[in-house]
């Protein structure tokens, strides 16, 4: 595991935008099909949006049809870190950024193979790395 990012809330406030930081420091959620990278098929890395933190690749990006960018496994399973979420009257897995510990989306045992998870992600949590 590599070095933890730590911030006080305004340095995050003040790095983030809002939906950013509604999204990867308060838990939130953007609506469905909203967001930047849902049917993004530019190939790259996507990133934490709040520490840079490799997360995903494009190569395992694939379409939910549920309206967030779906990913059926992360880079590696030491960038990210799962907790249970029992909120909303609901039993779901959370999916944080191991580093910042950002709140990234949820992950559910839907998803195609090689894995049959799916990794649902806000886009505003991830910021693409586009290769040159």
């Amino acid at each position: 595991m590599g070095e933890r990012t730590e911030k006080t809330d305004a340095e995050w406030r003040e790095q983030l935008t809002p939906e950013q930081y509604r999204v990867l420091r308060q838990k939130g959620t953007e609506r469905a099909f909203t967001g930047e990278y849902n049917a993004s098929k530019e190939r790259g890395v996507y990133r934490c949006a709040g520490c840079g933190t490799k997360l995903f690749s494009s190569e395992t990006k694939f379409d939910s049809g549920t309206g967030w960018p779906s990913f059926y496994a992360p880079v590696s399973e030491e960038n990210i870190r799962e907790e249970a979420d029992l909120t909303h009257g609901m039993r779901r897995t959370e999916v944080l950024c191991e580093t910042c510990g950002g709140h990234l989306g949820h992950v559910f045992p839907d998803g195609p193979q090689p894995t049959a998870q799916r990794y649902c992600i806000n886009s505003a949590a991830l910021k693409l790395d586009v290769p040159e």
